[in-house]
């Protein structure tokens, strides 16, 4: 199927790669926010130098993501108003005052402490300066929690009334403790958590490679090791816990998942490992499949079935490749993601964590995977949800502003040329920031503790060094 180049589909492409873009960003922040707040909490545990070195390390790369990531999210609130006009006036009744939440309370919060967090480690003292980290750390999920109140809503509508074909909040308590919205937004707090840790340990076993000794670089891989071990069983189970609430409320995009187009005449469906979705003639070509496995997973049962999507108009269909192949990266990723934590786990127990540079080759080629199953992961929820924005009552179609494509065409194209330019620049920026290995004593001596900070460093017991050298 080819899309054509009307203002839907250009309209569609330019939100797709504007929001694409900005998610990286705030699922950075989000990520190394907590990893900030872990390493000075660890650095007023226990006083050790390293701690506060690899918290100064990433402090300065941590400003630049999150600087990054405001001025691309301020790009999609235009969007809403110059090509999705439709929907903004139809469901901002309950969009809009969702999104006002999000700025009134994690983002005056998050730069409200920010310069505190970043300029005032010998300004506050110790105690405080902390408590800014962890108010900067709440404040990123907090805007996770928004974001997907509201996205989760338009998954899984409810809580609303219809007044003249306008959505208007009826329960606020429904709205945004949807029936998706828990699983969504674990889900999304452990990707981010996953993906920074991939990164930090990317840039550990780089610096590692160069120089087996660096202390900081050694607490980086170790650090993102254990955050990998444990938080990828986690999210896993929670991705399986969020496929049965889609399965219960959007089958069609659970089906496009799949790539099931008939319930199979045995009453069990199977996995389906590969195959060529054929949207013309409704079926998958050159499939491999492991039979009953598709209905363990997705009914916990050794003969379940879902509806096949030729159970569902064909009107009502998300374009099945796209759905299906995404999901297959966001697992891939997630189960390779999972492998390599156990490999470094054996490391760990021989001893040679630090030494294996094989191993590390791998966790340096891993280091954008997070994010790579994170986009892929986005691509299924937004792109299984179609054809519609809020699902099952307003269609995409119906959601866009009577706009010409000529317009949404120029508009694209700069939107890539502008991209292209300056965030080219801000990434490349911190992969020059990310290239320096974290010096010893760089942050310079501790600061001397206050009386008002109310915490000082305590001894360093073994159960506190992370770093487990």
């Amino acid at each position: 199927m080819i899309f054509p180049l009307d203002a839907l589909h250009l309209a569609r492409a330019q939100f797709a790669f504007t929001i694409g873009f900005h998610i990286i960003f705030p699922a950075f922040s989000i990520g190394l926010a907590a990893y900030l707040m872990v390493l000075e909490a660890l650095w007023l545990r226990t006083g050790k130098q390293v701690y506060l070195d690899v918290f100064q390390f990433w402090l300065r790369i941590f400003a630049v993501g999150f600087g990054v990531g405001v001025v691309s999210g301020l790009v999609i609130s235009y969007e809403f108003g110059t090509n999705w006009s439709e929907f903004s006036y139809r469901a901002g009744p309950v969009v809009g005052p969702l999104m006002g939440y999000e700025v009134l309370t994690a983002f005056f919060l998050e730069a409200g402490f920010l310069g505190v967090m970043l300029f005032g480690m010998r300004r506050v003292g110790r105690g405080l300066h902390f408590l800014a980290t962890c108010l900067v750390a709440l404040g990123t999920n907090v805007s996770a929690f928004w974001i997907l109140a509201v996205n989760s809503w338009m998954q899984t509508p409810q809580g609303y009334t219809m007044v003249d074909g306008r959505f208007f909040p009826a329960s606020w308590t429904q709205i945004i403790f949807n029936p998706s919205f828990p699983y969504r937004f674990v889900h999304m707090l452990l990707a981010a958590y996953l993906s920074v840790a991939f990164v930090v340990g990317g840039v550990g076993a780089w610096h590692l490679l160069r120089d087996p000794g660096n202390r900081g670089s050694r607490l980086m891989l170790s650090m993102a090791l254990w955050m990998a071990i444990c938080v990828a069983p986690i999210q896993i189970a929670a991705g399986d816990t969020q496929g049965l609430n889609t399965l219960r409320y959007q089958p069609a995009k659970v089906a496009a998942m799949e790539g099931d187009w008939d319930q199979p005449p045995s009453g069990a469906d199977p996995l389906v490992l590969f195959a060529l979705p054929d949207m013309l003639q409704e079926r998958n070509r050159y499939e491999v499949a492991i039979p009953h496995l598709g209905s363990v997973i997705l009914e916990h049962r050794w003969d379940g079935t879902i509806k096949g999507l030729k159970q569902f108009p064909a009107a009502d269909r998300p374009y099945v490749p796209v759905v299906f192949f995404a999901f297959r990266i966001m697992v891939g990723i997630g189960l390779l993601m999972l492998a390599v934590g156990v490999a470094g786990l054996l490391l760990r127990r021989e001893g040679r964590i630090y030494t294996a540079h094989w191993w590390h080759r791998i966790v340096v080629a891993m280091s954008p995977a997070g994010f790579i199953a994170l986009l892929a992961g986005w691509t299924v929820t937004e792109a299984g949800r179609q054809p519609y924005t809020v699902y099952g009552l307003m269609r995409t179609a119906d959601s866009v502003s009577p706009v010409g494509a000529p317009g949404v065409a120029v508009s694209l194209l700069a939107f890539f040329v502008v991209y292209a330019i300056v965030f080219g620049a801000a990434v490349l920026y911190l992969l020059r920031l990310m290239a320096k290995p974290p010096v010893p004593g760089e942050a310079g001596p501790p600061p001397v503790p206050q009386r008002s900070a109310g915490i000082t460093p305590g001894p360093a017991g073994a159960t506190a060094d992370i770093a487990a050298e």
